[in-house]
């Protein structure tokens, strides 16, 4: 699981069923650096189903591979990543 950053929503002409009461966002990862503020550097954003309604600039966890659609099952959603939780804290240590 990853931190990142909601930047943008994706608009589709044609849903598969299964996806239904969701949308599909554009996300950034944040590194350690991103949250302590000590980089601007950002990676390479990707598409992920959000069925929380998270907005732009908003901070969420990330699931990706077979864990992002594990959450629904028995029911299967043809997703590769998804909102796991919006994050209203994030708290960075020193890590001593």
């Amino acid at each position: 699981m990853r931190i990142g950053e909601i930047i943008g929503k994706v608009t589709l002409s044609t849903w598969h069923p299964s996806l239904k009461g969701g949308s599909y966002r554009m996300v950034v990862p944040l590194t350690l650096e991103n949250l302590k503020g000590t980089s601007d550097e950002r990676e390479e954003s990707f598409v992920i189903y959000d069925e929380f309604g998270a907005g732009n600039g908003t901070i969420v966890a990330i699931a990706e591979g077979p864990e992002a659609s594990a959450p629904f099952h028995p029911e299967q959603k043809p997703i590769d990543g998804s909102n796991a939780a919006i994050l209203d804290e994030i708290r960075v240590g020193s890590g001593q």
